[in-house]
């Protein structure tokens, strides 16, 4: 069964570029993993502070992989001085069949 999740973070006030550009090289890593088939981040419209990741891995073997990556925990350790949250707001999902 396939691990899909969002994440929601809010950049501070004159972060967004930071964070805008930590994500996306963050994104470029978690795309090449193998059991990963998708990884797409936003921005609120008319909100550039307001950041949503959404995420699908094959099962939740792929998804513990891609929580033990060796560049999770730097993204992470990067990111969270520039947001307004402790950490990322995650939100797991179940598709509707």
């Amino acid at each position: 069964m396939k691990k899909t999740l969002y994440a929601e973070f809010t950049a501070r006030e004159g972060a967004e570029a930071d964070v805008a550009l930590l994500l996306r090289e963050y994104a470029a890593k978690v795309r090449e993993e193998e059991g990963n088939l998708a990884f797409d981040s936003y921005t609120r419209a008319g909100d550039p502070r307001a950041f949503w990741i959404f995420e699908v891995y094959r099962d939740e073997d792929a998804f513990q992989a891609h929580l033990k990556a060796p560049y999770g925990a730097p993204f992470n350790a990067a990111l969270a001085p520039l947001i307004e949250e402790d950490a990322s707001v995650l939100t797991f999902l179940d598709q509707l069949e």
